[in-house]
């Protein structure tokens, strides 16, 4: 999808005030309203000036525009990082994950209902004077091995505010949070009063963290499962073998059957993340084949060309 320069569609600079923005989006939004502008394809350009202020009049969703830096130039391809989204606090008004319709894919993908800013629950609002504070959401990543035994756990989030001078700052907040043990991505954990505060002696909203694992050097997750790519030697495969495998709790002695062929995939029952029901934990097998990188391991390569009876290919006839 293409890029988009919110700045430049708006004309102001990366620096603009609240209320330079909100000037410029009422000067273009009479130039291209669609009722009574006559410039060449108004209404396309009164999108995507509506885009643009969509995503700048809002200090979070221009907090979190602002991270991907100013390197990309319009029209330019462009994925959403990896990480994109992670350790940002927003109020959920702002943080809903709606489809704005005539908005762009590259909208949809910051801060639709299928990018990480994907709505929660919004805050209540009590009676009379007295209102309860705002819900606040924020996607954080934990180490799996701290999902597989939880416990106490450090976050630091960054929040969007409006300085006094009227641009956009983020400001760090740092919170301990209990994880608890067996905890899966894509789980939310309710820290209650964290969000903003009540109005009139109303309750202080609520807090939402939605639980991402970071990238596991051996491991992967899915759901309580646990997913481990095993390398064997190919005399392991033939022979078998027991092999010391690394699991969440600690290295296990694995038994490998004889004739195991890659791609296989080898159960160790309730080694996933722990619950009521744990998971499970499944090896695959991959079979590394020695480099022919000595006369002595290319003769033994040559030996077993002439005395093995083998064909790989032989299931194509």
């Amino acid at each position: 999808m293409d890029y988009k320069d919110y700045y430049k569609l708006m004309g102001v600079e990366r620096d603009a005030k609240a209320e330079d923005i909100k000037r410029a989006y009422r000067r273009l939004a009479r130039k291209y309203h669609p009722d009574v502008s006559k410039e060449a394809n108004a209404e396309a350009k009164f999108k995507e000036v509506q885009e643009a202020y969509e995503v700048l009049k809002d200090p979070e969703k221009r907090a979190a525009y602002d991270q991907l830096g100013s390197q990309w130039r319009q029209g330019q391809q462009f994925t959403p990082p990896p990480d994109w989204g992670r350790d940002f606090e927003f109020t959920t008004s702002s943080y809903g994950g709606r489809e704005e319709p005539g908005f762009s894919d590259f909208f949809s993908s910051l801060f639709g209902a299928r990018s990480p800013f994907r709505g929660q629950r919004g805050g209540g609002y009590g009676g009379g004077f007295a209102s309860s504070g705002e819900d606040h959401a924020a996607k954080i990543q934990i180490a799996l091995e701290d999902a597989f035994r939880g416990g106490s756990h450090t976050v630091e989030l960054k929040a969007p505010q409006i300085d006094e001078q009227g641009h956009v700052t983020v400001k760090p907040r740092t919170l301990k949070v209990t994880i608890p043990a067996g905890v899966i991505e894509g789980q939310k954990i309710r820290l209650s009063g964290q969000g903003s505060p009540g109005a009139g002696g109303g309750p202080a909203g609520d807090l939402y963290l939605e639980i991402g694992f970071k990238p596991h050097p051996l491991f992967q997750a899915d759901g309580r499962d646990i997913t481990l790519t095993l390398p064997v030697a190919p005399w392991e495969a033939a022979l078998g073998a027991t092999i010391k495998t690394p699991t969440l709790a600690g290295p296990v002695d694995l038994r490998i059957p004889p004739n195991a062929k890659a791609g296989q995939k080898l159960r160790l029952k309730g080694r996933g993340l722990p619950a009521a029901t744990p998971g499970d934990q499944y090896v695959v097998i991959r079979i590394v084949t020695p480099p022919a990188d000595t006369p002595a391991a290319r003769a033994f390569y040559e030996t077993m060309q002439k005395e093995l009876p083998f064909d790989p290919r032989a299931d194509w006839t």
